[in-house]
C-alpha cells in the first residue's frame, strides 16, 4: 500500500474513490425529526458534512441476533441495504449481488453507543498539546463546543471502533459548573469532525456537580468553593439565560427595533431552556442529583442523564419519576470522597425501579470493552437476585444510550428501517472471550478483524504499524 493510501485510509478514499460528492445530501425524514431548531440569531452553525458510504447489500446469516428490542433470534439472518436494516428473521431473501457473511457460531448486536467519551478532546499520546477538554478559565463556559477541540486523528478512535462502538458523545471535561456543548459523532474514519457529526443529533450540555468545580475554582476569586456556591452559579447562569430568551422571543414575535445583542454563552443555555439541547450532568451523590432535579424544575428544563451517578441506586424512584437516565460504570468508584458509595448492583437496581440505566466508559480503555462492562453489571444484578435479562443488559449499551442522545428512532436496536449500525461478534458478547469481528456503520464495513485493509489507522500511526502487503 502506498503512503498516500495509508494516509487516506482514514477518509476511506482508497475504498470509495469517486463514490462521494462534495455536496451534503438533505437529511432523511427520520433524521429531520430530531434536528434542532435554528439558534436565537437564526443562522446555520457548523452543520454536519457526514455522507453515507455506498456499499453493496450485506446478508449476515446463521447467527444469533440480539435485537435489544425484546427478542433474540437463534440461527437468524439480517439484511443490510442502502444504509438501513431491511429485514430480519430465520429466513431472509437477499439481492443476488449481496455480500453473504456466514454468522455460524457468531452473535449480532446493534452498534454500541458510549454516552460519555473524551476521545478526540483528550487525545493520545496524552501530552499537554492534546489536553483540550476543559476550558477551565471561568466556572461557566456554555459558549464552548467540544467539536472545536476534537481531533479526528486520535489513535484511540480505531481502537474503540474495533470494540464495536459506532456512536459516541464526546464531552467537555468536568472542571466547570457548565462546561459547554457535546459532540455526537458517528465513529468512522474521517478527516474532520464535521464529517463525523451524526446528522440531526441534538447537542448535549455538559454540567458538573460537587467536588470538581469546588477543587478547580475554590481558590480563585469568585469561587465557587462550596456546593451551595455551585448551585448559586447554576441559578445565576440560567436566570441570565431566561432573560436572554425572553428578549429574543419578544423580538422574534414583534420584529421591532434592533435585535438583541448576540451572547454565545446565553445562546447555548437558551436552547437548553427550549428543550433543544440535552443536559448531561456529571454528578455522584444521590442528594446532589435530587438538588439538580429541583434546579431543572425551577427553570423548566429536563436533565437527560446523570453521569457517573455512583449513588443512583439510592434515588432510583426519583429518577424513574423524572424520566432521567443515569450513565454509570459497572465497578469504578472510590477514587474520591463523593465516589465512595458505589455498589456493583447500581445498574440493576436502577433498572428494577423502572429508570433508564446506561453503561458508559469515560475512558479510552473502557470504551474498547463496553460489552464486558455491561456483562459485569448484569451478572452483579443476577447474583443479587435481580432478574436482569440479556436484552435489558444489552440495552444498557445500545437502546438506552441512543435515547439519552435523542437518537432512539434511528439507532440502538436491530429493527427494519433503522440505520445499519451493526456488530458481528465472534461469540456471546457477554463473554470475556468475545471480540468484534465486523463493525458496520450505516451499512459501511468500517472494521473487519480478519481483513487488514478494513482496520483503519490514523495518520498519527503512519509507519508505526505494518501496512497490508508489506514485509515489515
Amino acid at each position: 500500500m502506498t503512503r498516500f493510501c495509508v494516509i487516506t485510509l482514514l477518509s476511506a478514499a482508497c475504498a470509495t474513490a469517486g463514490a462521494t460528492s462534495t455536496q451534503t445530501p438533505p437529511p432523511t425524514p427520520a433524521q429531520a425529526k430530531v434536528a434542532p431548531e435554528t439558534t436565537s440569531v437564526d443562522r446555520p452553525q457548523y452543520p454536519s458534512t457526514y455522507r453515507r458510504h455506498p456499499n453493496p447489500a450485506v446478508l449476515i446469516r446463521n447467527a444469533t441476533i440480539m435485537t435489544a428490542a425484546g427478542r433474540e433470534i437463534p440461527s437468524g439472518s439480517i439484511l443490510l441495504q442502502d444504509g438501513k436494516i431491511v429485514a430480519m428473521g430465520t429466513t431472509v431473501t437477499a439481492p443476488a449481488d449481496a455480500v453473504v457473511v456466514d454468522g455460524t457460531g457468531k452473535y449480532v448486536t446493534p452498534g454500541l453507543i458510549d454516552t460519555h467519551s473524551h476521545l478526540g478532546v483528550y487525545s493520545a499520546p496524552g501530552t499537554f498539546a492534546e489536553s483540550d477538554g476543559n476550558e477551565a478559565t471561568t466556572p461557566v463556559t456554555a459558549e464552548v463546543w467540544a467539536e472545536h477541540s476534537f481531533w479526528p486523528q486520535d489513535p484511540q478512535i480505531p481502537l474503540a471502533i474495533a470494540g464495536g462502538i459506532t456512536t459516541i458523545q464526546a464531552l467537555p471535561g468536568s472542571a466547570n459548573l457548565i462546561g459547554g456543548r457535546s459532540a455526537v459523532l458517528k465513529l468512522i474514519p474521517a478527516r474532520t469532525v464535521q464529517e463525523m457529526k451524526f446528522p440531526g443529533a441534538p447537542y448535549g450540555l455538559k454540567m458538573a456537580c460537587g467536588e470538581n468545580p469546588k477543587r478547580v475554582y475554590g481558590g480563585r476569586p469568585g469561587g465557587p468553593s462550596t456546593r451551595m456556591g455551585n448551585l448559586a452559579g447554576y441559578r445565576a447562569a440560567f436566570s441570565e439565560a431566561e432573560n436572554y430568551r425572553q428578549r429574543w422571543d419578544k423580538w422574534n414575535r414583534d420584529h421591532q427595533g434592533e435585535p438583541p445583542q448576540r451572547n454565545l454563552r446565553n445562546e447555548t443555555l437558551t436552547e437548553v431552556l427550549r428543550g433543544k439541547i440535552y443536559v448531561q450532568n456529571h454528578c455522584y451523590r444521590a442528594d446532589e442529583m435530587v438538588q439538580m432535579l429541583d434546579l431543572a424544575r425551577e427553570f423548566g428544563f429536563r436533565i437527560r442523564s446523570f453521569h457517573h451517578a455512583v449513588e443512583a441506586y439510592k434515588i432510583a424512584d426519583y429518577l424513574a419519576r423524572a424520566g432521567t437516565a443515569v450513565s454509570i460504570w459497572a465497578d469504578w468508584w472510590g477514587f474520591k470522597e463523593e465516589a465512595m458509595d458505589g455498589i456493583h448492583e447500581n445498574a440493576a437496581l436502577v433498572e428494577q425501579a423502572g429508570a433508564r440505566a446506561v453503561i458508559h466508559s469515560d475512558s479510552p480503555s473502557g470504551i474498547q470493552r463496553l460489552n464486558q462492562e455491561a456483562a459485569k453489571a448484569m451478572y452483579a444484578g443476577q447474583r443479587a437476585g435481580i432478574p436482569i435479562t440479556r436484552d435489558q443488559a444489552l440495552r444498557w449499551i445500545t437502546a438506552n444510550p441512543a435515547w439519552v442522545l435523542g437518537l432512539d428512532s434511528l439507532v440502538g436496536t436491530l429493527e427494519p428501517g433503522k440505520l445499519a449500525d451493526v456488530v458481528v461478534w465472534s461469540g456471546d458478547p457477554f463473554s470475556v472471550y468475545a471480540k468484534a469481528v465486523q463493525v458496520y456503520n450505516d451499512g459501511w464495513l468500517v472494521y473487519d478483524r480478519y481483513d487488514p485493509a478494513r482496520q483503519p489507522h490514523t495518520d498519527f500511526e503512519l509507519w508505526q504499524v505494518p501496512t497490508p502487503g508489506s514485509d515489515r
